[in-house]
C-alpha cells in the first residue's frame, strides 16, 4: 500500500470565482531582507555601565571590600555625596575606580581589601621576623587562608609559642604597635627553678626594666603544677618584656606560652592550627 504524501496543500473547498472582491487596499508585500543586510548594533544608554575592566572595580564594591558597609548601603553614601574619588566628590550610580586611586569614604582612606583576621597558635621554631632567613617563618602556617597578605600583629621570637593574630587590616595592626595599648596578654612561663614567693610578690609590685616602671596585672603560679610554672598577665605589646621580668630575678626562662590576647584564648585551637576569628570577636579586638 502506498503512503499518503502529507506534504501537499489541502485545495480550497471555495473556488476561486466566488470569492468576492476585498473593499481594502491591500497591504504591500514584504520586502525580502537582504542576505548581505548588515545587523543593526543597539548603542548603549548613558546610563548603562560598561563592562568591567579588570585593572577596575565598581565603587560600591570597592567600598564593601574595604570593610566599611554593604554595597547597598555604599550606594547610600555615594548618592549622598559622602565619597571622594581622588579629592571630587563622586554621585553617579556605577562609577568605576582603578586599584592604587585614593578613596575617601565618610572622612576615612579606605582600601579595596576586605578586612580579614586569623588566630594562629603558634609552635616553636616559628618566627614572625622576615630578617631571620635561618629560621622558618610563620607565614607557612597560614599558607592558603587569605588571597591577600596577612600580617602578624607584633613579634614573636622562635621560642616563643602562643596565640599570634593575624589580619590586613593596617589600623589594628598598628592600634596593637602602641606603647600605650591596653589590652591584656596572658603567659605561662616556664622557668629553669621554682619562683620565690618573695620574687612572685616583687615582681607582682612592679618592675623597673631599662628606668622604666612595667606594671604587672597580675602573677600567679599555675594550679596543680610546680612552683616553676607560673602565669603572667601584662598589658605591654613586647614578648620579649616576659622573659626580662623573670632574668631580673635570675631565672632562666624556658618556654613562654601566650595563652590568651586581647580576650582571645587558644582553646580547641591545636599548635600549629589557625581559624578565622568570629564577628564579636573583631568587634571585641576593634574595641581593645
Amino acid at each position: 500500500m502506498s503512503t499518503p504524501n502529507n506534504n501537499k496543500r489541502p485545495s480550497s473547498s471555495k473556488p476561486t470565482g466566488d470569492r468576492k472582491k476585498s473593499t481594502t487596499t491591500p497591504k504591500p508585500a514584504m520586502a525580502k531582507r537582504s542576505q548581505n543586510r548588515k545587523p543593526t548594533v543597539k548603542k548603549e544608554s548613558p546610563n548603562v555601565s560598561k563592562p568591567l575592566k579588570t585593572d577596575d572595580i565598581r565603587l560600591n564594591k570597592y567600598i564593601a571590600n574595604s570593610g566599611m558597609c554593604s554595597r547597598r548601603d555604599a550606594d547610600i553614601y555615594i548618592q549622598s555625596g559622602n565619597v571622594k574619588v581622588n579629592g571630587i566628590v563622586v554621585t553617579e550610580m556605577g562609577y568605576r575606580v582603578k586599584l592604587g586611586e585614593v578613596v575617601n569614604f565618610d572622612g576615612a582612606l579606605i582600601t579595596p581589601e576586605k578586612k580579614e583576621y586569623f588566630v594562629l597558635n603558634k609552635p616553636k621554631n616559628f618566627t614572625t621576623s622576615l630578617d631571620e632567613v635561618e629560621h622558618r617563618n610563620v607565614q607557612e602556617l597560614l599558607k592558603g587562608a587569605s588571597k591577600s597578605y596577612m600580617e602578624p600583629i607584633g613579634r614573636m621570637d622562635k621560642n616563643t609559642t602562643g596565640l599570634l593574630v593575624f589580619t590586613n587590616d593596617t589600623d589594628m595592626i598598628r592600634k596593637f604597635g602602641l606603647p600605650n595599648q591596653k589590652s591584656p596578654k596572658i603567659y605561662q612561663v616556664t622557668l629553669d627553678k621554682n619562683l620565690k614567693f618573695e620574687d612572685l610578690e616583687k615582681i607582682q609590685a612592679g618592675v623597673t626594666l631599662d628606668d622604666h616602671k612595667l606594671h604587672v596585672e597580675e602573677i600567679s603560679y599555675i594550679e596543680k603544677e610546680p612552683k616553676n610554672e607560673v602565669g603572667i598577665k601584662l598589658k605591654t605589646p613586647n614578648v620579649k618584656v616576659v622573659r626580662a621580668i623573670f632574668e631580673k630575678y635570675d631565672y632562666t626562662v624556658i618556654k613562654v606560652d601566650r595563652v590568651a590576647f586581647a580576650g582571645l584564648t587558644k582553646k580547641n585551637l591545636a599548635r600549629g592550627i589557625y581559624r578565622p576569628l568570629t564577628e564579636q570577636e573583631i568587634i571585641n579586638l576593634k574595641n581593645c
